[in-house]
């Protein structure tokens, strides 16, 4: 792993954000919610190290305050995701006929529709706020999962070490656990780090078209939203928040990527 530089970079930049967001209340000497009208859409500065926006907040708090909010969707969104769709995927590849079918097609239909969407509908269901836009977007993003996680239960359950389990009595709940789990691991974990980058995207998205996280909340999204007001006359408002959503999602990107070419042998043999 050191020696993928794709990997040692996403992980620095990852782990350089958690920081950040970890420890927002000690890096700023501002609330997220702090309103100064007086210093409003004030350029950086020393003393405003990312400017204010309108409402006089400090771009910097709310941006690093917002990760908070951007990181929490992101892992949350992945953990139910892997949760749900690695339980699906494994269920329906290993036992496979009726239940298979059904689910396999229901999964089919909700991937029909653009994965966005489906979670603005079930928003439009549920309400906003942080912890429906996670519910919204796992459901979004179960389909995909569960699909690839069921492509490697169908290869892996017809090798013949699975067979010789069978054949001396192991029973299903250990064969599951001890020889198909351990060969879906690599795969959800590079998912999983996608999956965080998508959620980062849509949860921005949502909170930009203002059903995702509520103001005055910071949250990525709706700061790029207030900002989008000013752009000619305050740019940094939505700079800033877009350059951080960039980081995430680059440094993420990589880290699939590396995770990718680590884990499979083959295309480490390619290289």
């Amino acid at each position: 792993m050191l020696r993928n530089r794709q990997f040692v970079f996403g992980s620095m930049v990852l782990l350089l954000l958690c920081v950040i967001a970890v420890f927002a209340p000690y890096l700023s000497p501002y609330a997220a919610t702090d309103v100064d009208v007086i210093n409003r859409l004030k350029p950086p500065s020393l003393r405003h190290w990312f400017g204010t926006d309108g409402f006089g907040r400090d771009v910097y708090t709310r941006v690093i305050f917002g990760a908070r909010t951007s990181m929490i969707a992101g892992l949350f969104t992945m953990i139910c995701t892997v949760v749900a769709g690695g339980t699906i995927g494994i269920t329906a590849g290993y036992f496979r006929g009726v239940f298979d079918n059904i689910v396999m097609r229901l999964m089919d239909a909700m991937m029909a529709i653009p994965a966005i969407l489906l979670a603005i509908a079930f928003i439009a269901i549920l309400g906003s706020g942080l912890t429906n836009v996670v519910i919204a977007l796992s459901v979004a993003y179960v389909p995909r999962l569960a699909r690839i996680v069921r492509s490697v239960v169908l290869a892996v359950r017809e090798q013949l070490y699975i067979e010789s389990a069978r054949a001396v009595g192991a029973r299903t709940p250990r064969i599951l656990a001890y020889y198909v789990l351990p060969q879906v691991i690599p795969t959800i974990l590079v998912q999983g780090s996608f999956i965080v980058a998508y959620a980062v995207i849509a949860e921005a998205a949502l909170s930009f078209l203002g059903i995702g996280t509520p103001p005055p909340a910071p949250s990525w999204g709706n700061i790029l939203s207030d900002g989008r007001s000013y752009l000619s006359l305050a740019p940094w408002v939505t700079v800033f928040p877009g350059l951080a959503i960039m980081a995430i999602v680059l440094s993420l990107n990589l880290l699939g990527d590396a995770l990718r070419d680590i884990i499979d042998p083959r295309l480490r043999t390619e290289r």
